[in-house]
């Protein structure tokens, strides 16, 4: 976690090799990922991003480009598991709808489901989530919440927010500031640290006390 800028994406973007590091080195499993093909290295990460990308094609193939083999039945299980088979069956032609360039037909949270039900067919086994939730309403971020539980278990998370209740049960939590990690550690210790995350952490408690208080003028 960090503020806008302090180099979080930058860093989960060297992962899939976006760009090579110019010292040091990325490992996986033990193994240096300027060693490892391309091919094998994106079968190996799985990405869900803030800016979901949709191909301006049906709802089915956006789904099973995450897996080009799966079946239909597959497709539609990631989709449930994704919480937006729902809201699928919903649009005139189901799963045979066409988004729309970029995806330009539904809304942020249905993007964000499908590229969650994208990464669920294809099953790798690390999964990378980039500000997944940061611009999606409170009922949406629910539902994205339980996507992704399922999309996760049993993997190695890296997660990038700036939301500390989203990486707060992390079992290792980086705290970046201009490109630098300056923390390191669980929520519990950096919480009794000195240091940018509990600043970050006592600044939210103010903003919902704030806003607890403004709510309870606002309906007494």
């Amino acid at each position: 976690m960090g503020a806008s800028g302090a180099g979080k994406s930058t860093i989960a973007k060297l992962i899939p090799r976006f760009w090579d590091v110019s010292e040091g080195e990325i490992q996986i499993g033990g193994v240096n990922i300027q060693e490892i093909s391309i091919e094998q290295l994106m079968d190996t990460v799985s990405f869900v991003f803030q800016d979901v990308f949709l191909f301006n094609d049906i709802i089915r193939n956006n789904i099973q480009f995450g897996n080009p083999n799966a079946s239909e039945a597959e497709a539609i299980a990631a989709a449930q598991a994704a919480r937006c088979h729902k809201f699928i069956l919903a649009l005139p032609h189901g799963y045979d709808t066409i988004v729309g360039e970029g995806g330009s037909t539904l809304s942020g949270g249905e993007k964000q489901r499908i590229s969650i039900a994208r990464a669920i067919l294809k099953d790798a086994p690390i999964v990378l989530l980039d500000e997944a939730t940061a611009s999606i309403d409170p009922e949406n971020e629910r539902l994205i919440q339980q996507a992704l539980n399922a999309l996760t278990v049993e993997k190695p998370l890296i997660v990038i927010a700036h939301r500390l209740s989203t990486v707060q049960s992390a079992d290792q939590i980086l705290v970046l500031d201009q490109g630098q990690i300056v923390q390191q550690g669980t929520h519990d210790s950096l919480i009794n640290q000195d240091g940018m995350y509990r600043r970050f952490w006592h600044s939210r408690q103010q903003a919902k006390t704030w806003k607890l208080g403004s709510n309870r003028v606002m309906f007494s």
